[in-house]
């Protein structure tokens, strides 16, 4: 039984075969196949007719199947395209070399051929577009992965997560291809399929913004939601037989007012929210009534606390940041950051902007140890110990005395006393927690910071003078406690922005590492400015007196030159000034030096408590101590102190009994 030809055998094996491309840049030879059987004279006369200025060949091949004839047809026209329609497997190469002939007819005379591919030759610009992206599939329905960034340049891509990570390349692209990609058009990168979402500017690239999410401030309000106040349902049956709701809107506003009178000389008003922070948190359509600082405070507030003050209002109350109520006070020591954080304290858990309800119920306020008692009696000072109940936890005053009495709305504790009392504290409900000293902070692996981070308090803000001591990961660790996720992830921080940053700053930096290291270093200063605010001395230098230093040469006492012509002679010393020894204590010989300066007592008690060792060797602290224990009358004790035994503690004497007497009102520090 004969067997009938291939598929390939009976339509020439097309697409086995090399593809021709003639000279020319115009040139294109497309190639088609037909297996109908049409008349050639009736089809050569109505291609005749159609277009006049074609040159048209015709062939017929019979079939080796079936007996068929097929037709392979070229059409050369002016714009020198050849058409194909089903190449002879015999003849292509006399067919192709006549169409070569004809084309080179209508190749340009004007320009050379390095012109033209100039001209031609694509502009290899650098593009970003935000794209979503899944695994390659022939699903009709995509289930996409999540979101990404791609960069185009030329013939390749990169395709970046949202952390800055590179989960695709690929090259080989068509350039016309890749500058005409547009919103909803779909691409393959590295076995990943993409979607593209729209274009993203170089500078939002650059600045690191196209990997940042939901970090804006509060500007965009719907338009359906333009109103500053909505009405909140009312049930149709309970509302006939209570009044209308116009008066109950009288009766509010008749009944919240500002606590303070906002119109007063100096009063300190903080600023009401906009209309997007309105429809998010007054929901019930409440009276807004202006938040005042008490009075008394606010009189004593110098201009940078008040800016202070509205600095932390705005954080709080989530008006600064979209969905974030921390805050950062970074101000140096001696600018009033635990006056700011009372009269923020004292205003909120007294006012409201919304009805008059109070913002908060009760404060949680975590420092070191040694300033527990310091918070006391500032708040004492400002507030008094009737207006408001302040507990302070130490061994005599557990948490459960908090707890139990519905007198204290804030508790002051030391940050080892708050280990101790976790358990207890986590069963309390805070609105707000504030954290002193907070660079303890810096390292998110610690107990202080896990226990810290386990309250369920969205209201935080941290009290420091160095906000950044180390490097960029403490600086993180501060701010994901204030605002977890405003940065993203670690790993994520530190590809948009610790690593070109801390790369920018290399000496082999190049131009455009150093470039992108500033930009991200911009954007990470503006969008952390939003929550962090610092100050210096500078700002208070005109509030003191200009700073004059004089300088007084105070003549020794006779016990204090009598000791030091003794320790002159020391063996160690002298070692120490000539150089002989290679390891001479020369921080233990100033270190006497200044003591026997200040006072001869000080002196005193380091003999005693080195002794005269007779095993030790001439390196060794007591062997600079010794003989001088000969010096001292033999009455002298530890205990004995007499300002005639000190130059400087007589000059000092006499120059504050000068002063009281000038100025006795006058303060001396």
């Amino acid at each position: 039984m004969r067997r009938s030809a291939a598929p390939s055998q009976v339509l020439g094996n097309v697409s086995k075969k090399p593809r021709f491309i003639p000279p020319g840049k115009n040139s294109t030879v497309c190639l088609k196949n037909e297996t109908k059987e049409v008349d050639q004279e009736i089809k050569l006369k109505e291609r005749n007719e159609d277009q006049n200025q074609d040159v048209n060949f015709t062939q017929l091949v019979k079939s080796a199947g079936k007996g068929k004839t097929t037709k392979a047809c070229f059409s050369v026209n002016k714009s020198s395209k050849v058409e194909m329609k089903t190449p002879d497997a015999h003849k292509a190469d006399t067919l192709c070399y006549f169409i070569s002939l004809l084309d080179a007819l209508y190749v340009p005379t004007s320009g050379t051929a390095k012109e033209e591919a100039a001209q031609e030759e694509p502009d290899y610009l650098v593009k970003y577009f935000s794209v979503v992206w899944c695994k390659a599939s022939k699903k009709k329905h995509k289930k996409w992965e999540g979101d990404a960034v791609l960069i185009t340049k030329g013939k390749s891509v990169i395709l970046k997560d949202m952390e800055g990570k590179d989960i695709g390349r690929g090259t080989g692209y068509k350039s016309k291809d890749l500058d005409s990609l547009d919103e909803g058009q779909t691409l393959m990168v590295g076995g990943k399929e993409i979607e593209v979402i729209g274009a993203i500017s170089a500078d939002d690239f650059s600045s690191g913004r196209c990997f940042q999410a939901g970090t804006g401030t509060h500007d965009a309000v719907p338009t359906a939601l333009s109103q500053t106040s909505t009405k909140p349902f009312c049930k149709p049956f309970k509302s006939v037989c209570q009044p209308n709701r116009k008066e109950n809107i009288l009766k509010d506003s008749q009944s919240c007012r500002p606590r303070h009178d906002p119109n007063a000389p100096n009063a300190l008003v903080m600023p009401r929210p906009n209309a997007s922070h309105q429809w998010t948190f007054n929901n019930a359509g409440l009276t807004m009534v202006d938040v005042v600082v008490d009075p008394y405070i606010a009189n004593n507030l110098r201009p940078h606390q008040k800016e202070g003050i509205i600095f932390l209002y705005e954080c709080v109350m989530g008006m600064r940041v979209s969905g974030r109520f921390g805050a950062i006070l970074a101000d140096e020591m001696g600018l009033g950051k635990t006056l700011q954080c009372i009269a923020l304290v004292w205003t909120l858990l007294r006012q409201g902007v919304y009805g008059c309800k109070p913002v908060l119920k009760q404060v949680l306020i975590v420092t070191p140890g040694s300033l527990v008692k310091n918070w006391k009696k500032e708040f004492q000072k400002w507030l008094g110990s009737e207006r408001i109940k302040v507990f302070t936890v130490d061994q005599d005053h557990k948490v459960e005395e908090f707890i139990a009495s519905p007198l204290y709305s804030v508790m002051i504790i030391s940050y080892e006393m708050l280990l101790r009392s976790l358990d207890q504290i986590q069963a309390i409900e805070f609105n707000l927690l504030i954290c002193d000293e907070g660079h303890r902070l810096k390292n998110s692996s610690i107990k202080t910071t896990t226990a810290l981070t386990s309250l369920s308090c969205e209201r935080r803000i941290i009290l420091t003078g160095t906000p950044i001591q180390n490097d960029l990961q403490e600086f993180y660790a501060l701010i994901e406690f204030v605002n977890p996720g405003i940065l993203g992830t670690l790993s994520t921080y530190r590809k948009i922005y610790e690593e070109p940053i801390v790369r920018s700053r290399e000496p082999s930096a190049t131009k455009e590492e150093k470039e992108l290291g500033e930009k991200r270093a911009a954007e990470l200063t503006r969008l952390t400015g939003l929550f962090i605010l610092r100050r210096t001395q500078e700002i208070i230098n005109k509030f003191l007196p200009p700073k004059k230093e004089n300088i007084i040469f105070c003549r020794p006492a006779a016990l204090q030159l009598e000791l030091y012509r003794k320790l002159l002679s020391s063996r160690v010393i002298r070692s120490c000034l000539q150089g002989w020894l290679e390891n001479s204590p020369h921080l233990v010989c100033i270190g006497a030096l200044k003591k026997l300066c200040n006072h001869p007592c000080l002196l005193f008690k380091a003999i005693k408590e080195k002794g005269c060792d007779p095993m030790a060797d001439e390196h060794n602290e007591s062997s600079l101590y010794e003989g001088l224990i000969d010096v001292f009358p033999q009455d002298y004790t530890s205990d004995t102190f007499s300002e005639t035994d000190s130059g400087k503690l007589q000059v000092l004497v006499k120059l504050l009994a000068a002063i009281h007497e000038l100025n006795s009102s006058e303060r001396q520090v």
